[in-house]
């Protein structure tokens, strides 16, 4: 049997309806930003699987670190203990992260890095006598799986079978150009007739809406309106982190801070699952009491791995690079080089890039669906062309691992534009 029919037999895959879905590809090796099949073709990985490897498959400084730390201490439990690499990333990211960061919380994923952020918010009030329940968040907003992710998600086939099970959540428009003053009356209507704990956002960039995009100072003002009414600010970055907006991290563009932050994917160069939430040192005194009730009873087996805290320690290391600094700035170019030839396009309706991140919205006859008929074909054409490009319904983005070359950079271009021409 082959790969893919062991595959069909065992195998349950993520967002994906089996019934009517094609063989997934069977990968059998990487190097760089390159896929092998297990037939030997070739894909260009333009969108970095998901986003977590910015370094390219494969990667020897990642991997040496691993071993290195494999040989020393694999894993040991958090609870009770600790160690030295997990301490070394505190120490990193206190570096590196916005100065009113103080402490953070190891957990495994995205999806739970942003629930150990609702539970804290939650907490957090609760701790002081205070009951407050109501999370505001972004319409079409995503921020995960889990439960208390998945009711801050505003993308609704994700969540429509668990309506009514989850915690209160109320949206607000996102503040595209336009849209902000509509987004800061809406925050200051929801904060007025809710009980709120926290207001949870994807800086700058919805990752899964689309590459939906808004300025930094809208979302300065929105963080003060939370602020002024002492509502918990959690930012999750665990898309836009390290990098991927041309920044460290989304919210050094921004001029306000917020009390938590979200971060994982990159966090680790796409080699173990890690995630950490991190935050300041007022929301941290909350949970800090003779009481044992008020602490934060939260934890994963594989909390703080060590293996994982020495991938991470790699990973910012290799971001931190000035030729890494300045692969980032030349994919930036390159995209808007590429924005300014296609945005005029008569089949384009927008095309936005920050960052390594680009998009394009395609015009179509009927509006689509997440995973409407346009997205199957677009999706379909690029890896017949050895891309792995997944379109968000009619949008097409880019988000690349930083060792891309200009070459390849150009084929995945040459690929769009075909595609464009071809719907």
């Amino acid at each position: 049997m082959t790969l893919t029919e062991k595959d069909s037999q065992y195998l349950w895959h993520p967002y994906t309806q089996h019934k009517t879905s094609q063989t997934p590809i069977a990968i059998s090796r990487g190097e760089g930003a390159l896929l092998w099949d297990e037939n030997n073709k070739e894909y260009i990985d333009a969108i970095a699987s998901w986003w977590v490897n910015p370094f390219g498959h494969s990667n020897k400084f990642i991997a040496d670190a691993i071993y290195k730390q494999l040989t020393t201490l694999e894993h040991v439990l958090f609870g009770g203990f600790t160690h030295e690499p997990a301490i070394k990333v505190a120490e990193k990211l206190m570096e590196i992260l916005p100065k009113n960061q103080q402490k953070i919380f190891f957990s495994d994923n995205g999806s739970t890095a942003v629930e150990v952020a609702i539970k804290v918010a939650l907490q957090y009030f609760f701790n002081k006598n205070e009951k407050r329940t109501t999370i505001i968040a972004f319409e079409n907003a995503f921020h995960g799986d889990t439960f208390a992710a998945m009711a801050a998600s505003g993308i609704s086939f994700y969540t429509q079978a668990f309506q009514g099970m989850f915690i209160d959540v109320v949206r607000i428009p996102v503040p595209v150009k336009g849209n902000e003053e509509a987004s800061f009356e809406a925050l200051k209507n929801v904060i007025e007739k809710h009980n709120c704990a926290g207001f949870i956002f994807e800086p700058l960039v919805q990752g899964a809406a689309g590459m939906v995009m808004y300025e930094p100072e809208a979302l300065a003002k929105l963080i003060e309106i939370c602020k002024e009414h002492n509502v918990l600010t959690i930012a999750d970055e665990v898309m836009t982190g390290f990098g991927k907006t041309g920044k460290t991290f989304a919210m050094d563009y921004v001029d306000a801070n917020p009390d938590m932050i979200c971060l994982s994917k990159a966090l680790t160069g796409g080699t173990i699952p890690m995630a950490i939430t991190t935050f300041t040192q007022e929301v941290f005194d909350a949970f800090y009491d003779d009481d044992i009730n008020k602490a934060l009873f939260h934890g994963h087996t594989f909390t703080a791995n060590p293996t994982g805290c020495a991938a991470a320690l790699a990973s910012i290391d290799l971001l931190q690079t000035n030729e890494m600094q300045a692969n980032i700035a030349r994919i930036n170019k390159s995209h808007l080089e590429f924005q300014k030839k296609i945005e005029n396009h008569s089949k384009v309706i927008t095309a936005r890039t920050l960052g390594v991140i680009f998009a394009v919205e395609i015009k179509s006859d009927s509006e689509e669906s997440y995973y409407g008929s346009m997205r199957t074909k677009l999706y379909n054409f690029f890896i017949d062309k050895g891309v792995v490009l997944r379109p968000v319904g009619n949008i097409v983005y880019i988000l690349p691992p930083y060792i891309m070359t200009n070459e390849q950079l150009q084929k995945v271009y040459k690929t769009i534009e075909e595609a464009i021409e071809m719907v």
